[in-house]
């Protein structure tokens, strides 16, 4: 990821590189202004884009959270430096599950699934955007929580910026098989342990249409 941040926010200047950074490079001088953050399940799991410090605090004490979970992984540029610092000052478990908006891969998926499995609840959810990745991991979490796949695919809308038939529409799709495949007859960490095709299903999958050419040639999302 391009970043001009050294990642020491200690060090002389660091601290200001870090919010250059996260403003300039990483957009978050948009998020300052807007949130798509929402509630998943009450009291137990909640969704966002990336929270700037502020946002994150008023998250905590609004949702007593207890833990983060970045969907991002560790991109080693000043929002993540930030988010890191401001979860550690509140007290907050940081959790790194990083997933991949095109295509997913098992290990991944599998990585995943443990996080929303095990992590201290109430949990904050967030990748950049807060559309794609964000709302796979809460129609994740339904699933695993007996939501069937076509309610829990609720999780992502438009509402929160995801367009199916943009390349993260590759994310539906991925449940769309699951539930063709075997919902109702095998979990879905089974699934994905035993039966996921990662090939298959990016051999399968086409973006087209407008909603393709703002998310990824305009937009040019992670």
């Amino acid at each position: 990821m391009d970043t001009f941040f050294r990642g020491d926010l200690a060090a002389p200047g660091g601290r200001r590189l870090a919010w250059l950074d996260s403003l300039l490079t990483d957009h978050a001088v948009f998020r300052l202004v807007w949130s798509n953050a929402g509630v998943v399940v009450p009291g137990r799991l909640y969704r966002s884009n990336h929270p700037t410090p502020a946002r994150l605090r008023a998250m905590a004490r609004r949702w007593h959270l207890r833990t983060v979970v970045n969907l991002r992984g560790p991109c080693g540029n000043g929002s993540d430096a930030l988010s890191r610092e401001a979860a550690q000052r509140l007290g907050l478990r940081f959790i790194d599950a990083p997933i991949a908006s095109r295509t997913p891969g098992r290990a991944d998926l599998l990585g995943l699934i443990e996080t929303l499995q095990t992590m201290a609840e109430p949990a904050l959810i967030h990748c950049k955007s807060g559309a794609d990745r964000a709302g796979f991991a809460a129609a994740v979490f339904l699933i695993l929580n007996g939501v069937p796949v076509a309610r829990a695919m609720a999780a992502l809308s438009w509402r929160y910026g995801h367009f199916r038939t943009s390349r993260v529409g590759i994310l539906d799709a991925l449940l769309l098989s699951y539930a063709r495949e075997a919902e109702g007859r095998l979990s879905f960490p089974d699934w994905v342990r035993d039966g996921y095709d990662e090939m298959a299903l990016r051999r399968d999958f086409a973006a087209h249409g407008l909603a393709s050419f703002l998310v990824d040639r305009v937009l040019r999302r992670e």
